[in-house]
């Protein structure tokens, strides 16, 4: 993991890759992006039992919450040990903001 990670993550480094690639694979049906792109995932946690996922959405009244967290954790399936516990957590503090997207996506935004 380099510090250019586009999220915080703890936990073994063997797994970083594969969970980094699971969610960038996630997309917010919305915005046509890249979870990691939009700057929603605050970061990863992985101990040796379980994967925790801090996430965000840009609104509290986002239609498409449940989707996200669905398609997050199909795709960590694939990318932790199998047994371990998947975690996804909503939060709301601090607040997104368009700060959080990589330049790629404000670029894509037209921003």
């Amino acid at each position: 993991m380099t510090s250019t990670a586009p999220f915080p993550f703890a936990g073994p480094e063997p797994l970083w890759r594969g969970i980094e690639d699971a969610l960038q694979r996630v997309v917010d049906p919305e915005l046509a992006l890249s979870i990691v792109d939009v700057g929603l995932v605050y970061g990863v946690t992985v101990t040796d039992t379980m994967a925790h996922v801090l996430l965000t959405m840009t609104s509290a009244a986002c239609p498409v919450a449940d989707l996200i967290i669905e398609d997050i954790e199909a795709e960590l399936d694939g990318a932790v040990p199998a047994g371990m516990t998947i975690q996804v957590e909503l939060t709301w503090a601090p607040p997104w903001s368009s700060d959080r997207m990589s330049e790629g996506a404000k670029r894509f935004m037209g921003w």
